[in-house]
């Protein structure tokens, strides 16, 4: 035991890390829920893969993958019993840390006065089992958002304070998925508590597992776990680089900021609009997308009144409303400006690109387009002699 640790009590580290078996999942999830966390994870339910609150491992999708192509998912049974060994579905993250309807404030006549009562902040402790690296950088881009800079989110600050990060690192990207092309995966970034990358072959289900903070080490240390052998790690390592290998999909080998900066006339908006329903899907399923809106509600006796928090998206007709009208009006202004946003001026509010290339925007449009596609597009355009941009105003 190091000096450190036997200062403070904390388990040492495990530079290698530890390999657990199948069984050993059954015993994290207990652990977790015995520390006081409410425990969220992959889950089969109503024909996909979701996120919900787990009360025992029993309940993660093992023997379950996905098949994806634009605007298709469809689950698929699989032979191995691999638990993780699927990419990602409808819901990320943000969906518990940056909820879709949050009640801010209600406030009541009593006896001729407008009495406000402020919605308590009291959320629950959350440990996040199966975090994907592409939803982990999103994680990080929504910190930024939320919590950096002048206006910060509390009630975003008081989910986020104290969830537990526990990620699964890719080794069957879907056929949607470019995270390689972002940056952000198939393995593991910075930012978790504990790291999983699960390994089923002929020497056994198993998992080789590595702490990242304190609280994960301490967690680490209560699993039945071995020392990770170096058939295991490698193994892990080479699922890992062959994921790399085959993703799905790919971002044009352009920076993609100038990309949108230069291309702001190009035709191809006028072809994706004819395309695109203004639904707001892509919005909605991105784990990055934080725009919100308020709505304020009463009863029929005027009595009781409520102030809600909604998600929105800027693919609403009303999201640039402004005395006189919206800013945005047609179809392609509006697509026009979540892909820019999103690939381009992300950057200079926010020092990174808003998108991690975990394909969910691909999967969930009902007319299957495909950002990659789009972007690919536009930078053949670039390159086929196109002419210098104009300023437009729409």
């Amino acid at each position: 035991m190091s000096a450190d640790a036997e200062v403070n009590g904390s388990p040492p580290p495990v530079p290698e890390g530890l390999v657990m078996g199948k069984d050993g999942m059954a015993v994290l999830v207990d652990v977790l829920i015995r520390r006081g966390f409410t425990v969220v994870g992959p889950t089969v339910r109503d024909g996909a893969i979701v996120l919900a609150r787990l009360l025992s491992a029993d309940e993660l999708p093992y023997g379950w993958g996905v098949e994806l192509e634009a605007g298709r998912y469809r689950l698929r049974e699989r032979t191995d019993g691999a638990a993780f060994a699927n990419a990602a579905g409808p819901q990320s993250w943000k969906s518990f840390l940056h909820p879709a309807r949050v009640r801010e404030w209600s406030a009541d006549r009593v006896e001729g006065e407008v009495v406000f009562t402020a919605e308590p902040a009291d959320p629950p402790r959350y440990a996040f089992l199966g975090v994907r690296p592409c939803d982990l950088r999103a994680i990080a881009v929504q910190d930024r958002v939320l919590t950096g800079g002048t206006y910060r989110d509390p009630g975003y600050e008081g989910r986020r304070f104290g969830t537990l990060l526990i990620v699964v690192e890719c080794t069957e990207p879907g056929a949607t998925c470019f995270c390689v092309s972002m940056g952000t995966g198939p393995a593991a970034g910075p930012g978790y508590d504990l790291v999983l990358t699960e390994v089923v072959d002929v020497h056994g289900h198993r998992f080789w597992v590595r702490s990242g903070s304190e609280e994960g080490a301490e967690i680490l240390a209560e699993l039945p776990a071995r020392p990770a052998d170096p058939d295991t790690r490698e193994t892990a390592r080479a699922g890992v680089t062959a994921a790399a290998d085959r993703m799905g999909r790919t971002m044009p080998e352009a920076d993609l900021r100038e990309l949108m900066a230069g291309t702001l006339d190009a035709p191809r908006w006028d072809d994706v609009a004819g395309r695109c329903l203004t639904c707001g899907n892509c919005t909605m399923v991105c784990p990055t997308c934080f725009c919100t809106t308020t709505e304020d509600v009463t009863d029929l006796t005027g009595d009781h009144a409520e102030r809600w928090r909604l998600w929105d998206s800027c693919f609403d007709l009303d999201f640039s409303h402004l005395h006189g009208g919206p800013v945005r009006a047609s179809t392609r202004s509006r697509y026009r400006q979540w892909m820019t946003h999103k690939l381009g001026t992300w950057y200079d509010q926010f020092g990174s690109s808003g998108c991690v290339g975990c394909g969910r925007c691909i999967v969930w449009c009902p007319v299957g387009i495909d950002i990659t596609e789009e972007a690919a597009a536009l930078h053949d355009w670039t390159r086929s002699g196109a002419p210098a941009p104009e300023t437009e105003g729409e």
